[in-house]
């Protein structure tokens, strides 16, 4: 066995510069946690010329990717560059030759993560990627690791700092949507271009890995349901205060009788709930397991040291398996086929506001449909609004399965005495 391992690093961005950081002022506790000295032997970069603010040996600077995959003696392959289609083939020629892979690819990870995973495993090489959600929670770790033992029922957070930064603005100051993105744009907490972010994309790829790992089922990106944040109202957020809720970009992932429900969308959580006390740009991601009860995992869901720490982190249980000659055995297909959950199993409170005509029985008609459907209030707001001689009402319903809900809203539609319908959001916890 050699003195020490040697990593290979696929990209020198914001997470490449943490992980070198990381490697050289950690070197004593990495010898001392394994016994040998970790080096980052080569680095593949589009632009030799970049300074980086990180001081690196320009003889281990490469624009050439063979130089790494195909280094005999490189370990473990390291990939923070970004993308999917280059990144895809750099991890499969990689695997195959034998090495091992550490990713921060959520993108990749959610596209083909069963592939990579499956491969990996014919391979008896370890493809690890604790950095694809959650920057530096150990959100992966604590799902295949400390709840191994367990049954999940539910998974449920914030797992983009972006849209939680936004919304603890427009919720807590009162700023407009745009206001808060151009002061997440100033502060580096959103891209120049956001939709990923803002349209709910980053966290639907994060939830479809975490549905995968919690439910052992191969939930595929296109099965998780998604709406951002770019339409919501400040009249929305007003009375959510109002009846005790803020609002979050929540992805949910629930699982029953091997049916499973993955969704990403603004929710209404009641602020006596630990994801309400989640502000700006960090995450949290709640467990529900039906041994363990509750949980949750919290901390910075992004930045160039706490993702680094997860790669860095995933590189050390890969070299701990070399040493014990397991890599790769600890990888499992899905146990289960992948069922979704249809609507009449998915319950749930719902918030929604309308806009009535401001006439006798208006109300009551309205009452009458939901209670035909079986739906019952939990709480009603009712305002005037000067408009039209129109009345704004706000209801929250108690739970009710989502296939009831929708044809109450169809049925809300169609009768004359709705002007409009607004908005209607989930509701997650009692206020």
């Amino acid at each position: 066995m050699k003195s020490d391992v040697s990593i290979g690093l696929l990209g020198l961005g914001t997470v490449g510069c943490g992980v070198v950081k990381l490697i050289r002022q950690h070197q004593e506790e990495l010898v001392h946690q394994l016994g040998r000295e970790v080096k980052v032997k080569r680095i593949l970069v589009r632009d030799t010329e970049k300074d980086r603010g990180v001081d690196i040996d320009p003889a281990s600077v490469t624009t050439n990717p063979d130089e790494i995959l195909n280094d005999p003696e490189i370990d473990v392959v390291v990939e923070v560059m970004g993308g999917i289609d280059e990144a895809r083939r750099y991890i499969v020629k990689a695997i195959e030759n034998k090495k091992h892979v550490v990713t921060a690819n959520k993108d990749l990870i959610a596209l083909y993560g069963p592939e990579l995973q499956e491969l990996a495993w014919k391979n008896q090489c370890d493809l690890l990627y604790e950095a694809s959600v959650g920057g530096g929670i150990p959100i992966i770790r604590g799902l295949t690791d400390g709840l191994v033992s367990d049954r999940i029922q539910k998974v449920m957070g914030i797992v983009n700092g972006t849209t939680n930064f936004i919304l603890t603005k427009m919720m807590d100051e009162g700023v407009s949507y745009d206001e808060a993105l151009k002061e997440a744009q100033e502060l580096g907490f959103a891209e120049a271009d956001p939709t990923s972010d803002v349209e709910g994309l980053d966290a639907a790829r994060k939830m479809a890995i975490l549905a995968r790992l919690a439910f052992y089922t191969n939930v595929k990106l296109e099965d998780v349901e998604v709406e951002g944040i770019t339409h919501l109202s400040s009249a929305d957020l007003h009375y959510g205060k109002t009846l005790g809720y803020t609002m979050k970009l929540i992805g949910l992932a629930e699982c029953q009788d091997e049916h499973i429900e993955v969704s990403v969308q603004p929710a209404y959580i009641a602020q006596n709930h630990p994801l309400a006390s989640v502000k700006n740009e960090f995450n949290a991601v709640y467990i529900n397991g039906e041994a363990i009860g509750e949980a949750m995992f919290y901390g910075p869901g992004a930045g160039s040291m706490p993702t680094a720490t997860a790669v860095v982190s995933d590189c050390i249980a890969a070299i701990k398996n070399m040493q014990l000659g397991v890599n790769g055995r600890n990888l499992r297909g899905p146990r289960f086929e992948r069922k979704l959950m249809p609507p009449e199993q998915r319950y749930g409170q719902f918030y929604i506001r309308m806009h009535l005509k401001d006439q006798v029985g208006a109300f009551s008609k309205i009452t009458a449909a939901f209670s035909a459907l079986n739906i019952s209030f939990k709480r009603i707001l009712q305002t005037p609004d000067k408009r039209d001689e129109l009345a704004e009402i706000i209801i929250v319903t108690h739970k009710v399965s989502l296939d009831r809900f929708q044809k109450a809203l169809e049925q809300l539609n169609e009768m004359p005495v709705v002007k409009e319908v607004n908005s209607y959001y989930r509701v997650e916890g009692e206020a």
